[in-house]
């Protein structure tokens, strides 16, 4: 039987949806992997086997996540760290970014001991009890932070409504070349959204 705990992933997406597939999908998390070695796209390439599985099976997703994670793994893929997952962010054009990005993210995990970062591929997520706030490169040079409120937001004129990003409902986009020391005065606005997701 394939592993629910895997290395890198404890009490992860493997853990939680592994061990249902066969009641989910009417085959165990095996045979899914067997078929798509057999019959499906590039075990390493985990948004083909996604589709795959989706397009050709039907399978929701968390539940094709979870087979195309174990797959990737099998076939020797790791996940990468929080640091691999940013330095991937600020690499090339956007590096200039990255100091901005760190100040962010420090500012953010000290508002609590029970802030943690997170990594993905296309931003990197602040959680509490539920995500709070995303940090990610922005459009045109900027430096982009999703805030997550159970509210209207706050009335302030840096801040927007989220549009399909990092399930923020606001979002704050700072010039890249803002100073990182200036980015204390996001203080008030992550604190309200740490506050509404603990």
């Amino acid at each position: 039987m394939v592993t629910a705990e895997l290395p890198g992933d404890p009490g992860g997406v493997s853990a939680i949806w592994l061990p249902g597939v066969a009641e989910r999908t009417g085959r165990t998390a095996e045979e899914w992997i067997a078929l798509v070695e057999a019959s499906g796209p590039d075990p390493l390439d985990q948004k083909r086997v996604r589709d795959w599985l989706r397009d050709e099976h039907g399978v929701r997703q968390n539940t094709r996540w979870a087979i195309a994670d174990v797959l990737a793994r099998k076939h020797g893929w790791e996940r990468p760290t929080i640091t691999g997952y940013t330095d991937g962010l600020y690499a090339g054009a956007k590096a200039s970014l990255r100091p901005l990005h760190d100040a962010v993210v420090d500012l953010a995990l000290g508002l609590g001991e029970d802030v943690e970062p997170q990594g993905r591929s296309t931003y990197i997520p602040l959680v509490r009890a539920t995500q709070f706030a995303a940090v990610a490169p922005g459009p045109r040079g900027t430096l982009r932070v999703g805030l997550r409120y159970r509210d209207d937001g706050p009335e302030d004129p840096r801040v927007e409504p989220a549009r399909n990003f990092a399930q923020a409902s606001h979002w704050v986009h700072l010039p890249g070349d803002t100073e990182p020391a200036e980015a204390t005065r996001l203080e008030p606005l992550l604190r309200r959204a740490y506050d509404q997701n603990g």
